[in-house]
């Protein structure tokens, strides 16, 4: 019995560590309800539709901030996330636009998040297998894509797809379901990666190859699902800044 409950601590801690986290997302949830409730029309772009998709961004800004400037500084990986979520709003401020020729600047912005992300997530462990298994993957999507793709959006749309990919890779390596080195952060941070490739393959699809049913809800629902993920994964943050040093040095 000792012996069980000694294993089942991780996991009770985790469990404990979520909850505490609750009361700091509900701003966040207070927007995206928001976002659905109005559901302004894409077809007539504003500032003001732009605030209420960004919205939602902005209160996982502050959910990383809740936690205290300290944290951020001296935790290199959150930094990272928090620096990509501000790339993530600018990009969603883009796509508002899109239609209006900015769908490219949306498209830079968020690579530029992932990049950002990828950095956050570390290449420890390597992970080769998970990566093979995400390279298949993304040559996949790309392969469904390429067919619809024309000009330059034949090569941005395949960087892309190797970012978000390997942003996607690294999220991913250190994922452990089970064991006394488990951590519901790594979980968040491989879950949200997976929402995000499914939102963006939702949106390359809907934009280059056909329409897809419901694609603005789905769209909008696995983005917001995945930005959560990712800010909740930097919580238990990967390493301090000594450590980060340490790491570097060595």
């Amino acid at each position: 019995m000792l012996l069980q409950f000694h294993l089942l601590t991780p996991q009770l801690e985790s469990v404990l560590q979520v909850k505490s986290e609750g009361p700091k997302l509900v701003p966040f949830f207070k927007a995206t309800c928001v976002y659905f409730v109005l559901w302004l029309p894409s077809s007539s772009p504003s500032w003001v539709s732009t605030l209420i998709k960004c919205l939602p961004i902005f209160c996982l800004w502050l959910f990383l901030l809740a936690h205290g400037l300290g944290f951020l500084l001296a935790h290199p990986s959150a930094t990272r996330i928090f620096v990509g979520l501000v790339f993530s709003a600018v990009g969603d401020a883009f796509l508002i636009w899109q239609d209006q020729g900015y769908f490219v600047h949306g498209l830079l912005m968020f690579a530029v998040t992932h990049m950002f992300y990828a950095s956050a997530f570390g290449m420890r462990p390597l992970a080769l297998r998970t990566g093979l298994v995400m390279a298949v993957l993304s040559g996949l999507c790309y392969a469904l894509l390429y067919p619809c793709l024309s000009g330059a959006f034949t090569y941005l749309v395949g960087v892309y797809v190797a970012l978000i990919g390997f942003m996607g890779w690294r999220a991913m390596a250190g994922l452990r379901l089970a064991g006394a080195d488990w951590r519901w952060t790594e979980l968040a941070a491989g879950s949200g990666a997976l929402l995000f490739i499914i939102s963006d393959l939702t949106i390359a699809l809907n934009k280059f190859c056909f329409p897809v049913p419901y694609s603005r809800a789905l769209i909008m629902s696995t983005y917001y699902a995945a930005q959560m993920l990712v800010a909740l994964s930097a919580v238990e943050s990967r390493e301090p800044v000594e450590h980060y040093r340490l790491s570097k040095a060595n």
